[in-house]
């Protein structure tokens, strides 16, 4: 039987990445395979993936990523008085360090042909995070609970599955609360909202202990950072912090992306 929607193309790039949970993404690639050209489409996409990831100087750029990293720890041994709001990551810029797919003209986040927008919202995926650990190999997709180690340059990427505005931050195993995105300011980022976005920034995870746990916060009106961050400073301290959900207001939706870390 022939499916009567065409698989979105930001939905098919989180197929070609892999970047589903294994039961999504089992029926994604069935409904894929009940269209005309679903396959077709995907081995396209696969390939054009290679090819671009073939174009990128790991070596190069792991070897400066490892350089800043040195270099921003040690820069951060400084001790101050706002501590708390230290960032529990090194903040290491990289350009052109992970291939992520650009978002595709004319698609949006979510919508099937035949469905609005909002019908396709309760229906779809939420806004999800990814993670990637770079290295000279080249970057490696991280799964839900990876193991990781201090020292790790992660790039934080996201699909805002058509929310409009939002905040990505971490909380980690001493406490502390780390802003991603924005990198400053008072208001919520305006999310780009179709494809998968990196973040401009990737990060050295520190040896802040026991896990390092990614949040992504979205609405579809503007907000300010403190209507989350003042929660999540809460929550980070608490028992809860590994696996609690916030305690938001009902107009914002959030997921987590926690990273399980080995000792130093």
């Amino acid at each position: 039987m022939m499916s009567p929607h065409r698989t979105p193309d930001w939905l098919l790039e989180r197929i070609a990445l892999g970047e589903l949970p294994p039961d999504e993404l089992a029926a994604a690639r069935a409904r894929l395979a009940q269209e005309p050209d679903g396959e077709a489409r995907l081995a396209a996409l696969e390939a054009e993936n290679r090819a671009l990831l073939e174009q990128l100087p790991a070596s190069v750029v792991a070897r400066e990523v490892e350089r800043r990293a040195r270099r921003d720890e040690a820069r951060s041994l400084e001790v101050s008085p706002w501590h708390r709001w230290r960032p529990a990551l090194a903040l290491v810029p990289v350009l052109a360090v992970l291939l992520l797919v650009v978002a595709r003209p004319g698609s949006r986040p979510g919508e099937l042909e035949g469905e609005s927008a909002e019908e396709t919202r309760t229906k779809g995926l939420p806004p999800q995070l990814g993670l990637h650990r770079l290295a000279a190999q080249g970057p490696e997709t991280l799964a839900q609970g990876a193991l990781a180690a201090p020292g790790d340059v992660v790039q934080v990427s996201y699909v805002a599955a058509g929310a409009r505005f939002g905040v990505i931050f971490s909380v980690d195993g001493r406490g502390t609360v780390t802003l991603h995105a924005p990198e400053s300011g008072l208001d919520a980022l305006p999310l780009e909202p179709s494809g998968t976005h990196a973040l401009p920034q990737a990060y050295a995870l520190d040896d802040a202990p026991a896990f390092e746990r990614f949040f992504f916060v979205t609405s579809d009106a503007p907000f300010s950072l403190e209507e989350v961050l003042a929660p999540a400073r809460v929550l980070a301290t608490s028992d809860g912090a590994r696996t609690a959900l916030l305690p938001l207001a009902e107009r914002f939706r959030q997921v987590s992306f926690i990273l399980e870390k080995s000792s130093p």
